[in-house]
């Protein structure tokens, strides 16, 4: 039997928006909303170069990662064609305004999944004076 977990309200989520769900191991989990009212929730993570998709736009059942405007599909995490990947799901519910997630999911699903991090940064060298 599935354990859900009260998240937020439906409306505290921005339309075509979304709302960032911390966990104790693993990225966030991007909790989405579309202009329709649906709700859906992936991790936080574009399969492309690990751009956070919260900050992405929200389409119809799509978001685009701000990052390289890759297309994921909210309903499956699949990266639209000619893009391959996919953003790992998460089960959500939505009761009474409510908006539920699975609590197993949230301690375990790809809590493996890590953001790349960028490399070391260059630093400026000033120009010579004179």
């Amino acid at each position: 039997m599935t354990q859900w977990t009260p998240i937020c309200r439906t409306d505290e989520i921005p339309v075509l928006g979304a709302r960032r769900v911390a966990r104790e191991r693993g990225l966030d989990v991007a909790v989405f909303r579309n202009d329709a009212d649906q709700v859906f929730a992936l991790l936080d993570r574009c399969p492309h170069k690990g751009g956070p998709l919260s900050q992405g736009i929200v389409f119809g059942t799509s978001v685009a990662c701000p990052l390289h405007n890759w297309t994921i599909g909210l309903c499956d995490g699949q990266a639209a064609a000619p893009d391959e990947g996919c953003a790992p799901r998460f089960a959500v519910k939505v009761e009474a305004g409510v908006v539920y997630l699975d609590a197993a999911e949230l301690a375990g699903h790809a809590t493996d999944l890590a953001r790349p991090i960028a490399g070391p940064a260059r630093r400026c060298v000033p120009a010579p004076a004179g």
